[in-house]
């Protein structure tokens, strides 16, 4: 080894050049940042050449959600360069890069408002303006806290540790009720876009209109009869979702866990094929108790199967069952198509996930299961918190393990076998909910399971206007949005877990 190589090794922060990176890499995580900024915009956008007709007559929907947009490339602003980069020290394109901004002189993370406003400059000399930048430092001081940005193992070596999160009782509550309501106002706009936006652009002026002071005018007609019963579908489904996954990850212990993992999709899907080959059953309605009951079976399957030789389910045992019932039952549902063509021909379009041509026959038909589901998933949330130290310690705390379990499972069943009964199996809500709120509302499951169902719905609505905007004037159905959006997710979820390793 070189004098050279042994003096770059051991340079101490704010050395100087020798530990940045190359400038392509640092312009690459750049660009990847800003294309995370950008993407909101973008997506506000096309949604609002969506719901105009270009008779100007749209301009308060364009300033709602015009303004919605702005919010979240904001929001993201703040996360990604406030929080990730100013706490842990990377961006998403910093991460992806290998890249960390430190402090150049103790070596450490810069903290959030000073991230933010590095950001600030940074854009100042992006757009040529470096001469106020620098006269901006004169008078008010070195805004960027002398940060640096170095390949993330030379900060490593240098010791740099990420800040740990807050844990303050009152801070913790301040950002579960922030956002709570943040939730609720981006849940009454998704609401609104989905009761907006479709095959006939509607503004809200007509949407109100519908709502307090209908007359019996054709958008009056679509706004009662299509879109409100797609829209309270789509927010039970969600909720019955978001929760069921929130209560598989817990009692599972597996982050990767959601409804198909107990087998319950595919047992649905099994009794579906069978009631279309063996009577005919070709609607929603009719065939909605043989994928209730298909649920309900798979569900006793596997929680019996898990059960057997030691007595108890655990996690293990539940996620094992669970696959070894799944493929049986999709090998069983493949046989059943391939004898039965006409079946096949009505099977594809409830296994791909939709909330359209669904009618308020459905939703009175899954709603009974779903309150009943969310009633026993919150009773059984303080539950899961003890059971998440483990069976050992939850059982020398005097909990009930089994019993805890069971009401568990069952609430699961009822959530997950009514919401995939009414609009098919739609995938990734269970996965990608449940990790969303747990980064707002830390390991409680009882602000965790309220969290999920929220967000499930706000994430299927959301999605199911995607569909209808993207494609226009077709629609695309929710399931395939959601694949798109949940995909990413899950390799996101894997690499920053280090679950596997290839």
């Amino acid at each position: 080894m070189t004098e050279t190589d042994t003096s770059s090794r051991t340079r101490q922060p704010g050395a100087g050049p020798a530990a940045a990176p190359a400038l392509t890499r640092r312009a690459g995580a750049a660009a990847a940042d800003g294309a995370l900024l950008v993407a909101p915009l973008l997506c506000g956008w096309y949604f609002l050449a969506a719901i105009d007709d270009g008779s100007g007559s749209r301009q308060s929907d364009q300033l709602v959600f015009g303004a919605l947009a702005v919010c979240v490339s904001a929001g993201l602003l703040w996360w990604n360069r406030g929080v990730r980069e100013g706490r842990g020290g990377e961006t998403v394109g910093k991460s992806c890069l290998r890249l960390t901004t430190r402090n150049a002189e103790s070596g450490g993370p810069i903290g959030t408002r000073a991230a933010l406003r590095r950001h600030g400059v940074d854009v100042l000399m992006l757009g040529g303006l470096r001469a106020l930048a620098t006269a901006d430092r004169r008078t008010r001081g070195d805004l960027r806290v002398h940060s640096e940005v170095v390949h993330r193992r030379v900060a490593r070596e240098a010791g740099f540790t990420p800040l740990p999160p807050t844990t303050s009782a009152a801070i913790v509550r301040r950002r579960r009720l922030f956002g709570l309501a943040a939730l609720i106002v981006v849940g009454g706009l998704v609401v609104l876009a989905s009761l907006a936006v479709g095959a006939q652009p509607m503004s809200i002026g007509q949407v109100y209109h519908a709502l307090f002071e209908a007359t019996g005018t054709a958008a009056d007609e679509v706004v009662r009869s299509l879109r409100i019963p797609r829209t309270v579908l789509g927010l039970i489904v969600g909720i019955a979702l978001g929760i069921a996954g929130a209560l598989i990850q817990g009692h599972t212990r597996n982050p990767l866990a959601d409804a198909g993992l107990l087998g319950l999709n595919a047992g649905a899907a099994f009794f579906v094929v069978i009631a279309i080959h063996l009577f005919g059953i070709t609607t929603s309605s009719q065939y909605i108790w043989f994928a209730f009951a298909g649920t309900l079976v798979a569900s006793v399957v596997v929680f019996g199967a898990a059960s057997i030789g030691g007595g108890r389910a655990t996690p293990l045992s539940l996620a094992l069952a669970g696959a070894a019932v799944t493929f049986f039952l999709q090998a069983m549902t493949n046989a059943v198509l391939l004898v039965d063509s006409g079946a096949l021909d009505s099977y594809r379009f409830w296994v791909v996930g939709s909330l359209s041509g669904r009618g308020a026959d459905v939703f009175w038909q899954v709603l009974p299961f779903i309150v009943a589901g969310v009633v026993l998933a919150l009773a059984s949330s303080p539950g899961l918190n003890t059971l998440s130290l483990g069976d050992d310690v939850a059982r020398s705390l005097g909990s009930n393990i089994a019993l805890t379990r069971v009401v568990g499972i069952v609430a699961v069943t009822l959530l997950a076998g009514a919401a995939t009964a009414a609009c098919g199996p739609i995938a990734f809500i269970g996965l990608v909910v449940p990790h969303v709120a747990r980064a707002i509302t830390g390991p409680d499951y009882r602000w965790l399971v309220p969290y999920s169902g929220l967000l499930g719905a706000i994430l299927i609505l959301f999605a199911d206007v995607v569909g209808r905007v993207v494609v226009r004037p077709g629609e695309l159905q929710v399931g395939i949005v959601l694949a798109v959006i949940g995909a990413p997710f899950f390799i996101a979820v894997v690499r920053r877990r280090k679950l596997v390793r290839l």
